[in-house]
């Protein structure tokens, strides 16, 4: 009996140290949660604030104006969202350009090179937005900002 007795006395005292030792694990993740926890949360503020400069400057929306007509439509609900000077200057140009361009394809003999000019005033816009300077395109530009200033 004496036996049973040491047999039952050492597996309480290993299951207490299980116990013991469960507890410390539970504690020791349990900080190493929290401390993810506020890891993650203060790389998600950081993220916050990094996408609204980058969405304040309007450079972004500028040059997402440029790429194609989809890109365009973007852009223009981009800066719906949060309107920039700059964004919404060169939403206009692109338009003013790619008007430029389809109005100039319906005209027979002009249309090749109606279309190489719209490629070099584009370029020109592209130039402009990826510097972040407001630059009007030569000779409608200032037209392309009143025509639509709406946008």
């Amino acid at each position: 009996m004496s036996d049973e007795k040491n047999l039952s006395d050492d597996l309480n005292d290993m299951l207490g140290d299980a116990k013991d030792g469960a507890k410390k694990a539970a504690n020791k993740t349990s900080e190493k949660a929290k401390e993810f926890a506020e890891d993650a949360k203060e790389a998600a503020s950081e993220f916050a604030e990094e996408v609204k400069e980058v969405l304040s400057d309007g450079k972004n929306v500028a040059i997402i104006a440029h790429i194609t007509l989809i890109g365009w439509v973007i852009a223009l609900v981009m800066n719906s969202s949060n309107k920039t000077e700059l964004g919404s200057f060169y939403i206009r140009q692109v338009l003013g350009i790619g008007l430029i361009g389809l109005i100039l394809s319906f005209i027979p003999l002009i249309n090749v090179i109606g279309w190489i000019l719209v490629l070099i005033l584009w370029i020109m816009s592209l130039v402009g937005a990826l510097s972040g300077e407001k630059k009007l395109t030569p000779m409608l530009g200032a037209h392309f900002q009143d025509w639509f200033k709406a946008l």
